[in-house]
């Protein structure tokens, strides 16, 4: 009886610490954490990344974190302001969070769960619009809106064609606000066509557990488990293996160097 309590614990203990890991983890460097220590010492430009799992990487390839490794020793500080399950609801609700890092630039990864729970996209593009907005009259970071990578790897799936209005507001409001829009999903498509299968599984929570164990507890990489579940550049249907991390790591550092010029140790706008 005692073995079996005991054995009962420990799987209750390590499910506990396998969902934390998961899916409640906080990201490094979080904008209460940049706040609260304020700019590392040599930082003449930071940059939050604003969004859902697809930027906190609890379940996902860490972009932000290979542009930390990528421009970090160069003076340039990311903060990681994704939360699983955010949609641009959720995004407004805690605004004044990325506000208050006084950003220089700020890219926004939203809309996969806008998507997923049926959010009307004339509510998505104006919670959007006001994101932007509202990031544009209180800071004078340069912005851009990234379009949300594809829901499954059957491109002509009815989740990606439910996806599709979503990513053309994206595209509408970055030329109708003029901020940058940074094709994800395009560019990670583009890598589908040319190497997945197209297989017609869904997401599901269970399908990210199993996919949490391989990678928390097996150490397999992001590309190994999706790899294994048939897929080319996502995991699960959803989150990011670690090449459709580059693709956005790629992206944004583009971004970056074309829209912010770093001069004797500050970020310089072009003219």
């Amino acid at each position: 009886m005692i073995v079996a309590i005991t054995l009962i614990l420990l799987l209750i203990g390590g499910l506990s610490a396998l969902m934390y890991l998961a899916f409640r983890r906080p990201p490094a460097n979080t904008p209460k954490k940049f706040r609260t220590r304020g700019p590392r010492p040599g930082t003449h430009t930071v940059t939050v990344a604003f969004g859902d799992s697809l930027t906190h990487a609890s379940l996902s390839a860490d972009w932000v974190g290979a542009l930390r490794e990528r421009l970090g020793p160069g003076g340039h500080e990311f903060v990681n302001a994704g939360i699983n399950g955010h949609t641009t609801a959720d995004l407004l609700g805690r605004l004044e969070q990325v506000v208050a890092c006084r950003p220089d630039a700020v890219t926004i990864l939203i809309g996969t769960n806008d998507a997923r729970n049926g959010i009307p996209v004339t509510r998505f593009q104006t919670n959007l619009e006001q994101i932007v907005s509202r990031l544009q009259s209180r800071t004078t970071a340069r912005i851009a809106l990234l379009s949300a990578p594809p829901l499954g790897e059957d491109l002509d799936g009815p989740a990606d064609q439910e996806l599709a209005p979503y990513n053309a507001a994206i595209r509408q409001t970055a030329t109708r606000v003029g901020v940058a829009y940074l094709p994800a999903n395009e560019r990670i498509a583009e890598h589908i066509r040319s190497n997945g299968t197209a297989p017609r599984f869904a997401f599901s929570f269970g399908l990210a557990l199993r996919v949490a164990l391989q990678h928390y507890l097996l150490r397999r990489s992001w590309d190994d488990i999706a790899t294994g579940n048939g897929l080319t550049m996502l995991t699960d249907q959803i989150h990011l293996n670690d090449q459709a991390g580059t693709v956005i790591a790629d992206l944004v550092t583009g971004w970056l160097s074309r829209t912010l010029h770093v001069e004797h140790g500050r970020p310089r706008l072009p003219v």
